[in-house]
């Protein structure tokens, strides 16, 4: 049953189970895959994310060996894949469509594979009820995908590409058939039951509550390129450019250049007002260089009274949206250009700021991050 091959033992798993290296992949002369180099460690659920089109399915698909690639090589546990069909790699690639088989009982489907794999019933049989037993689907057994909740089909699919015991499991945006309250709690039963099990995982998605809720490490894709790689906590608080800024969750976005430098401090200045951050970036003064700034991250106080020091933007509410746990506000700053802010909704009866209220929005200097590219 076991996919295994004849993986290398004496391979670093720490250093990289999955060794991507200058893969690219080009279509009638563009390229789609753009001299990538990754290493995804024994056991971790590592999400490739970005737009459509940023190239992520595209790699997939060479990991699977449903495509060559142009330049480059993909080892798994030491072996070279790059000879191998995909029905020689110890790999299953699970699609957002589940692709169940719909005249096929759930026990039936899950056991497809070891079927034409020629399985011994008896070994057969422990298998299907144990991975019945792990998705927490074995009262459903004798049913038929269309009678089961897209959650529950979901689990499904999920026993039957871990059925065969592959050494790397490939995701497809597998929870985007799902109704967005469903995807939430599907998340966790998900990462729950991979961990479980142990296998490596690649998922794919355009989805970045699902990457930072499942992964262990994010890679953000865009034109076929991987513009940063990190645990959820570093890409989201630590973003290396304005792209990954933009895309990993809400962030203000000020451009300006670079007024003052020295090793502990540095002043941006935009024509929102002067940013003064807590470290320095060893730039050069004059320089083009943005501010990111997350919304949850600042401060409101009304304007009565409040001491305007640095980092305090004079500013008028222009709009609140109410989203239960938090309020984001609109704010237009005083000097020019908006600004967003998010406020956890503590209280079930808050104090709120009205339309057209004068505020002042306050920014820590260790919250704001210096983006030079």
């Amino acid at each position: 049953m076991n996919q295994a091959l004849h993986l290398d033992p004496s391979v670093d798993t720490n250093a990289g189970f999955v060794r991507i290296e200058h893969l690219s992949k080009r279509f009638d002369g563009v390229l789609a895959v753009d001299d990538v180099s990754l290493d995804i460690a024994k056991g971790e659920i590592f999400a490739l994310l970005g737009t459509s089109g940023c190239g992520k399915s595209t790699l997939l698909r060479m990991l699977a060996g449903f495509e060559t690639p142009s330049e480059g090589s993909i080892h798994l546990g030491g072996l070279n894949l790059g000879s191998l069909p995909p029905y020689q790699r110890p790999i299953n690639m699970m699609f957002q469509s589940y692709a169940l088989f719909p005249h096929l009982s759930v026990w039936d489907n899950i056991a497809f594979g070891l079927k034409r794999h020629k399985a011994p019933k008896a070994q057969m049989a422990d298998r299907v009820d144990q991975l019945l037993n792990m998705v927490q689907l074995a009262p459903y057994a004798k049913r038929k995908p269309h009678q089961l909740s897209g959650g529950q089909q979901q689990r499904v699919a999920l026993a039957r590409s871990l059925a065969l015991e592959p050494q790397l499991l490939l995701l497809d945006e597998p929870l985007g058939a799902l109704d967005r309250k469903l995807r939430g709690q599907t998340q966790f039963e998900l990462k729950s039951i991979i961990k479980r099990v142990g296998v490596t995982c690649v998922l794919v998605t355009h989805d970045q509550e699902e990457a930072m809720t499942m992964a262990d490490r994010i890679a953000i894709l865009n034109k076929g390129q991987v513009l940063q790689v990190g645990a959820p906590g570093d890409v989201y608080e630590t973003p290396n450019c304005r792209f990954v800024a933009d895309f990993i969750g809400n962030v203000n976005l000020f451009d300006g250049v670079l007024e003052e430098d020295a090793p502990d401090r540095c002043v941006i200045a935009t024509k929102q007002g002067r940013f003064h951050v807590g470290h320095g970036i060893s730039g050069v003064l004059n320089m083009k260089a943005s501010v990111a700034v997350r919304p949850e991250k600042i401060s409101l106080c009304p304007a009565a009274g409040a001491a305007v020091g640095k980092n305090c933007f004079p500013a008028t509410v222009i709009d609140c949206t109410y989203f239960g746990s938090s309020s984001v506000y609109r704010l237009g700053l005083a000097a020019a250009g908006e600004m967003q802010v998010s406020v956890a909704n503590t209280q079930r009866h808050g104090d709120t700021y009205p339309v057209g209220a004068q505020v002042v929005a306050q920014v820590s200097d260790e919250a704001i991050v210096v983006l030079t590219r």
